[in-house]
Formats: structure tokens, C-alpha cells, sequence
């Protein structure tokens, strides 16, 4: 936050104000806006959520517009470097000084400021369209998964799947049952909620999760952590989410059944688990697939994509996972393959299928530039996995 701040700081207001009183009180904002987006992280759960909300919305939507102002005027630095190496050498009289270079000072400024209000410009404009699309209503993607082992009496099986809500001080109430009310409307035999579902405590959020409980599913509403739920109370959630409907796999599994035709659906903890310090948690794919029977497909909820490495080893036929958030912010889509080895959508990870949903709501800045909100609807066939983007 303060390299970022140190930058625009320089650019908006070092280089385009003279030494005097309107230079000092934008620094002093500069500085105001460069604790904003640190307390509305550091601050949660210490301060009323009536105190809370107000300083989160300042502090997250700050910080989207301070990174696209950070990359707008990066672009324009060419501009300014052309604009210096073209500025005309003063030329000494004869025998005298070399005149100072302060009559070429306006000229800088007034580059300076046109190109900080473009920037601006393009900054509220991106930044504006990102508030819009996190906060309308997920796209539905519709998915065909061909798995070679699955009972032909399974076709047709549908897996409503989401992550990521993050229910917080700045998402939930309506924007939430809104994705409840569409994951119902796809008639879901099966419901997969992929991991960071809150980011609070129950008693903060108790209000925003209730229309869980409104998930109507044939075989089941089932939860694997994320790695923000390690982040809250997480036992306090565990106990919570059954009074819901809402079963929480940790390292196991369950039939999903159509007549005697059957399908295993397995469920790990989050990769960082086993460091929160909670005993007995840690991802542990072992345990969850100890026991059944090899000839059955399986189908594991993983948060992160990264954990497809293990599924790979053990041969699981489809990962589902989030936690990507599609990038949300784009560029950071190529910030995420630093760590994970899918942004979203489909792809084989050797024999495993995986598909990699972009989340229903935002961390952060209450922004999605590149990443639109998503519900994804996978219904299994029989078959030789293929491309469905083909």
C-alpha cells in the first residue's frame, strides 16, 4: 500500500501542484487514503459491524480504484518521457548564463495534470464497471462432463456448483439469496459449495447465510472448507452450517445414488488447514476416498485447484474448486497461475477432469473486471471427457 501510494502521490500530486497549501492538504489526503484500505483489513471483527461497514465500503473501493489509477498512469509514462526528451535545451548568450529552466515548469504541469485526469478518468470508468458486474447476478455456465466409468442410468446427474461468496460487510442480504434463488432454478440433483463462503463470525453473518437453507436439491447440499473459513470462527461454522441443510465433507465422502447406479462424492479440507492450528484439520484425500469401491467413479470437492495434483495421483475422475475468483481483478488472472494451475473454466490435469468455477462474489475491492460472477451447472454423461468449449 505504500509503494502504490508513493507512486500516485507523485504522479497526482508532487508533480502536478507547486510548493504551497494545495500541495500540503493533498498529501495529507494521499496519506488518509493510504490507511483506508489497511484498516478495512485489519479492523474486521474489532470494530460494530455498524462502525465496520461504512469503513470497509471506503477502504475496498479505494483500493480497486487506486490499482486501475496505478495502472493508468503507468501507461502514460512513455508519454511523459517523450514529452522531457523533447523539451528544447536552453542556450547561453554569449559570455553569459545558462538560463534556468523554469519557463518549461508550466509546460510540465499542465502535461502533468491532463494526463492524471485521463488516468482518472479511465480509472473511475474501469472501477465503476467492476462495481456493477460483482454485484449483478452470476452468469449460469452450463457444463457437460463425459466420465468414462459413470452408469448410464447417472446421465443427465446435475451439480449445481459455486464458491467464493464471501459474505462480509459488503456482500450479502438480497445479492446472496439472489444466487440461491438461481442455483435452485437450474433443479440441481446435487449442490457443491467449493469453500470461503463467509468472512465473519456467525453471529456477524447469521442474517446473510440464512437463505442456505432455501437450497432445494434431490441428493444434498454439501460444503468443503476454503482457506478464509480458517480465517473466522471455524468451528463455530461447522457446527452452524448442518442446522441449515448444509453437510460439511471434511475428508469424506458420500453415494449419490440413482437406483442401484452409484456415483462417490468426496470432500477435502482446504490446503491451509493444516496450519490454522485447529486439530484434526488438514486436507487429507486418503482418508476421504479410504474404502470405496475403485470401479465407482469419483468426483471430489477441492477449494483450491491446486489440489488437483493429489486427485491426479489417485485417480479421480472430475475436481471441482474456486477460490481463484477468475482473477477478479484483471490483470491478477496471470498473478493467479504463479499458484495454481487454472484460472477457471474446464481443463484435464492428466486423467482428471477439473473444472474451476469463478466464484459467486469478491474479496476485497467490491469489483470484477474480467471475471463475472458465476453459477455452474455440470451434468454428467457417460463418455470420453471432451472439451465442452468445443
Amino acid at each position: 500500500m505504500a509503494l502504490l501510494h508513493g507512486y500516485l502521490w507523485w504522479r497526482l500530486v508532487r508533480t502536478t501542484t507547486r510548493p504551497g497549501v494545495a500541495r500540503r492538504r493533498l498529501t495529507l489526503l494521499a496519506v488518509v487514503l493510504t490507511l483506508l484500505p489497511t484498516l478495512a483489513v485489519t479492523l474486521r471483527g474489532s470494530l460494530p459491524l455498524g462502525l465496520y461497514t461504512p469503513l470497509a465500503w471506503a477502504g475496498f473501493v479505494w483500493m480497486g480504484l487506486a490499482f486501475y489509477l496505478f495502472l493508468a498512469l503507468l501507461v502514460t509514462e512513455p508519454v511523459r518521457l517523450a514529452a522531457r526528451l523533447r523539451r528544447p535545451v536552453p542556450i547561453a548568450a554569449a559570455g553569459g548564463p545558462v538560463p534556468a529552466a523554469d519557463d518549461g515548469l508550466p509546460r510540465r504541469v499542465f502535461l502533468a495534470r491532463t494526463l492524471a485526469a485521463g488516468a482518472g478518468a479511465v480509472a473511475v470508468g474501469t472501477a465503476g464497471t467492476g462495481i456493477v458486474l460483482a454485484n449483478s447476478a452470476p452468469v449460469v455456465r452450463r457444463v457437460p462432463v463425459r466420465i468414462p466409468r459413470l452408469d448410464p442410468a447417472l446421465a443427465g446427474l446435475r451439480i449445481v456448483t459455486f464458491s467464493d461468496a464471501h459474505l462480509s460487510a459488503t456482500y450479502g442480504g438480497r445479492r446472496f439469496e439472489r444466487v440461491v434463488d438461481l442455483v435452485n432454478a437450474q433443479r440441481p440433483d446435487v449442490v457443491a459449495i467449493v469453500g470461503d463462503l463467509v468472512d465473519g463470525d456467525v453471529a456477524e453473518l447469521r442474517e446473510d447465510v440464512a437463505s442456505l437453507a432455501d437450497l432445494v436439491s434431490e441428493q444434498g447440499v454439501y460444503f468443503v472448507t476454503g482457506n478464509h473459513e480458517y480465517f473466522t470462527d471455524t468451528t463455530g461454522w461447522l457446527r452452524y452450517l448442518p442446522t441449515l441443510g448444509v453437510r460439511v465433507l471434511r475428508n469424506e465422502r458420500v453415494e449419490l445414488r440413482r437406483g442401484a447406479a452409484a456415483i462417490d462424492l468426496a470432500g477435502v479440507d482446504d490446503r491451509t488447514a493444516s496450519a490454522s492450528g485447529l486439530p484434526g484439520h488438514g486436507a487429507d484425500l486418503d482418508a476421504a476416498l479410504d474404502g470405496r469401491d475403485d470401479a465407482r467413479p469419483v468426483v471430489l470437492m477441492a477449494h483450491q485447484p491446486v489440489q488437483v495434483a493429489q486427485a491426479r495421483a489417485a485417480g479421480v475422475d472430475l475436481q471441482l474448486s474456486g477460490h481463484t475468483h477468475g482473477g477478479q481483478l484483471w490483470p491478477f488472472d496471470y498473478a493467479v497461475l504463479l499458484d495454481q494451475p487454472v484460472v477457471e473454466g474446464w481443463s484435464m490435469q492428466g486423467d482428471t477432469q477439473l473444472y474451476v468455477t469463478a466464484g459467486a462474489g469478491y474479496w476485497g475491492p467490491p469489483m470484477r473486471i474480467g471475471a463475472r460472477p458465476e453459477v455452474t451447472v455440470l451434468e454428467l454423461h457417460p463418455g470420453q471427457p471432451v472439451d465442452p468449449g468445443r
